[in-house]
């Protein structure tokens, strides 16, 4: 298992990126968590099989139909064993 923590800029906010964010994860196995970041991104954490996280990130680059992304940056990270689902705060 994998994790990655992801950040979205671009027109997002109102484009409802952080629920498709969370069915997409449902698809694909992945469990984590979407926010708001404070300069209007959206900081996506997910893990899962490597795989199913890769097939996501590329996801990330299209997101909802209303969603206008500029640029997806990812970091490695650790996966948390203490989660247990996907939520969106």
């Amino acid at each position: 298992m994998i994790g990655s923590h992801i950040s979205i800029y671009g027109e997002i906010q109102g484009s409802g990126y952080r629920s498709w964010a969370k069915d997409q994860c449902a698809k694909l196995d992945l469990l984590g968590w979407a926010r708001k970041a404070s300069d209007g991104s959206i900081e996506i954490f997910v893990q899962g099989e490597e795989e199913n996280v890769n097939t996501f990130i590329s996801l990330c680059w299209d997101g909802p139909a209303y969603a206008h992304v500029e640029d997806v940056l990812v970091q490695d990270a650790n996966a948390d064993d203490s989660i247990k689902s996907f939520k969106i705060y």
